[in-house]
């Protein structure tokens, strides 16, 4: 999120599309000094989710395949331990690929609006819809963490600025489509299942931003609903 400034406009953004579940977005922290041999509350459930033999038992190679993906979405401390954050993670991973084709198949978002840019907060994905004809996505994205929630409603894109940066933080934010005071769609340059979150934006990826911009107009819908998990 960012304190747009403003030059007399007001806008709504929202934005996804289609990529793969595990594809490596941006640069990831340092790794940690040692692998841990202690076993995780959710061992077993890690290991199936990594295609490691299920045995829930912590192993070198359990421990390297997990700091990997820790190491790839920015999960901290990266010890290739198996505890609720990893875990919740791959969880939500497991969710969004479960949505496939039909991500408004429950009815959530408005289906009576013509084009619409949706954002379920709960399953962290975003589309765009006309009518009940999926436009583009669902993609993964990242919304606001706890304090900094995106906050929920219909909303209109009312502000466009493809080189913007934040004013608040003093980050870039391409391809800024704002939605709700500061709160927009950008691209980010890391992962967009980084936790725990946002300041209140929708990241994604810079080629989803791309599309999104593509596709969306000042004016244009946008619906936010749910509720992003540890909020």
């Amino acid at each position: 999120m960012g304190q747009i400034r403003r030059n007399g406009a007001v806008a709504a953004g929202i934005a996804a599309l289609v990529v793969p579940l595990t594809v490596a977005l941006g640069a990831a922290p340092a790794q940690a000094a040692s692998c841990t041999t202690s076993k995780g509350p959710y061992q077993k459930q890690v290991e199936k989710f990594l295609g490691r033999p299920v045995d829930g038992k912590q192993s070198a190679a359990d421990c390297k395949a997990t700091r990997a993906f820790q190491s790839k979405h920015g999960i901290t401390p990266t010890i290739g331990y198996a505890g609720p954050v990893t875990w919740g993670v791959m969880d939500l991973m497991n969710k969004q690929k479960a949505a496939g084709r039909t991500p408004n198949k429950a009815g959530k978002c408005p289906t009576n609006k013509g084009r619409i840019a949706c954002v379920d907060l709960t399953r962290q994905l975003s589309w765009i819809q006309d009518g009940k004809k999926l436009v583009y996505g669902p993609v993964p994205v990242r919304t606001g963490r706890d304090g900094y929630e995106t906050r929920t409603g219909l909303k209109k894109i009312y502000w466009r600025n493809k080189n913007h940066v934040s004013s608040i933080y003093d980050v870039p934010m391409p391809y800024s489509q704002f939605f709700d005071g500061g709160q927009a769609f950008h691209s980010v340059g890391l992962s967009v299942w980084n936790p725990p979150g946002s300041h209140g934006c929708v990241n994604m990826t810079k080629t989803n931003a791309v599309k999104y911009w593509s596709l969306l107009k000042n004016g244009d819908d946008v619906y936010v609903y749910g509720r992003k998990p540890g909020t």
